[in-house]
C-alpha cells in the first residue's frame, strides 16, 4: 500500500492537485450528486482535491485518511476557504463509524492503492455496511497502460520559499498474473542548492479488469451496477488508460 506518512509526497499531491483540480471527476461527482440530502463520506480524501469543492457546492461531505500529513493540510485547505472539513485517521478496509451514508464516493483511482486483493474485498464489505439501504457508492478505477519493470521518470516542483522538491519513481515489478505493480519512490527537497530532506516511498497499486469488477461488486452485495468511462455517464469502456467509474447501489 502507498505510504502516506511521507511529508514530501503529502506537500507533492497539495502541489501537483490542488484543491479544486479537476479530471473532469468534479463536476461528474457533482452532478451524481445532485439531489443528494444525505451525509456523504470520502475515504482516503487526501489534501481535500474533490472534498472541500463539494463542501462548497452544499454537500453534507466528510472524508478520512491514513495519511496524518495528508489530513492536516485538508484541514488548512478548508480554513483558507472558511470551511471546516469533517476529517478522521483512518483506513479504507478497517474504519468502523456509527452512521450510515447516503453516498460513498471514492475518485481517480484512489482503490487501486489497495494492492493486496484481500484488502481491497474488505474495503468493499466495509463501504457496504457503511451504506444507508438503497445508498450508493461511486468509484473510480483505471488500467494500466504502460507499466514495465524498470521504467524511471523524475519530476520536480519548486515551492513559494524557492525550495525544490524532486520525485524519481522506479518501477521495480509488474505481476500481470496477480494484477499489481511496485514502484520505488524517492523525494528530496532541495534548499538553496543542498540536498536537506529525503523520504522513500514503497508505492503499489492493483488493477481489475472491467466485468471483473462489476462480478466482485455483486459479490460484495452490490445491484444496479452502472459503468461509465472517462466521466461521461453510462459509456462503456472502450480501451485501457480509461478512467472506469463503477456506480452501484446497496
Amino acid at each position: 500500500m502507498l505510504n502516506y506518512y511521507s511529508t514530501l509526497s503529502a506537500e507533492v499531491y497539495d502541489m501537483d492537485k490542488p484543491v479544486g483540480h479537476s479530471f473532469g471527476d468534479i463536476e461528474f461527482y457533482a452532478e451524481r450528486l445532485a439531489g443528494c440530502r444525505g451525509p456523504i463520506l470520502e475515504p482516503a480524501a487526501g489534501t481535500g482535491r474533490i472534498l472541500i469543492p463539494l463542501l462548497e457546492k452544499g454537500f453534507d461531505v466528510e472524508g478520512f485518511d491514513v495519511s496524518r500529513e495528508m489530513l492536516a493540510i485538508c484541514e488548512k485547505n478548508g480554513r483558507q476557504r472558511g470551511l471546516k472539513p469533517s476529517l478522521f485517521k483512518g483506513e479504507m478496509e478497517t474504519f468502523t463509524l456509527d452512521k450510515s451514508f447516503e453516498v460513498i464516493v471514492v475518485p481517480t483511482g484512489t482503490f487501486l492503492l489497495l494492492h493486496e486483493r484481500e484488502a481491497s474485498l474488505q474495503a468493499l464489505k466495509n463501504f457496504y455496511d457503511h451504506l444507508e439501504p438503497g445508498g450508493r457508492l461511486i468509484l473510480d478505477l483505471f488500467l494500466p497502460e504502460d507499466f514495465k519493470e524498470g521504467l524511471v521518470s523524475t519530476r520536480s516542483w519548486e515551492k513559494e520559499n524557492g525550495d525544490i522538491i524532486t520525485l524519481e519513481s522506479k518501477t521495480v515489478e509488474v505481476d500481470r498474473i496477480n494484477q499489481y505493480s511496485v514502484s520505488y519512490n524517492r523525494y528530496e527537497r532541495w534548499h538553496e542548492g543542498r540536498l536537506v530532506q529525503t523520504e522513500l516511498e514503497r508505492f503499489c497499486l492493483r488493477w481489475y479488469g472491467v466485468e471483473e469488477f462489476r462480478m466482485v461488486l455483486k459479490e460484495t452485495g452490490f445491484t444496479d451496477i452502472v459503468i461509465s468511462a472517462d466521466y461521461e455517464f453510462g459509456k462503456y469502456p472502450d480501451k485501457a488508460g480509461q478512467v472506469m467509474t463503477f456506480e452501484a447501489v446497496k
